[in-house]
């Protein structure tokens, strides 16, 4: 496999992979780092990516174990925890202080979720994978995959509609 032929395989789902790594890195450059070393391990067994049926699959699955094994390191102390990617244009300022909190308190309840419901929630709502392929890489069932779904997202709208009737009767 040439390098033109590998950069047809692989870019169509680059984004993809940095916004799996983001969710799980929350570090911008933590993800970048991430998605950058996927590609270079990519392009290291390009001969073998033929033999995969779904190579964004793969991708993605490696993505995960990459962040995982990333945060299970030594140096997962040094991330830093930011979030700066919801921006509005022309809103009011106390609108753009309430949408900041909405956005960073669902970002919280999801970090906050079991790891299986963290990833199924993220493959399938933000990145808005079928369920077969969320199946492939997660390594379950797809009942287990729906059930898993649905618990996270009633967690998250559970927890919002609390925080936001609090002290209303």
């Amino acid at each position: 496999m040439n390098q033109s032929d590998f950069l047809k395989v692989v870019l169509p789902f680059k984004d993809k992979v940095f916004r799996l790594a983001k969710r799980l890195l929350v570090s911008t450059e933590e993800a970048e780092d991430a998605t950058q070393e996927l590609y270079f391990k990519l392009w290291r067994s390009k001969e073998k990516i033929a033999d995969y049926k779904n190579v964004e699959a793969f991708a993605m699955t490696m993505t995960k174990n990459y962040c995982y094994d990333r945060l299970k390191s030594k140096q997962a102390s040094n991330l830093t925890l930011v979030h700066s990617n919801y921006k509005e244009k022309e809103t009011s300022l106390d609108k753009k202080v309430e949408y900041q909190d909405s956005v960073n308190q669902v970002h919280q309840l999801i970090e906050d979720l079991p790891e299986n419901q963290k990833i199924i929630i993220q493959l399938r709502d933000v990145e808005q994978y079928d369920f077969d392929e969320i199946c492939k890489m997660v390594d379950m069932k797809p009942t287990a995959v729906r059930v898993a779904l649905s618990r996270a997202r009633k967690t998250i709208r559970e927890a919002l509609i609390k925080k936001h009737n609090y002290g209303v009767s």
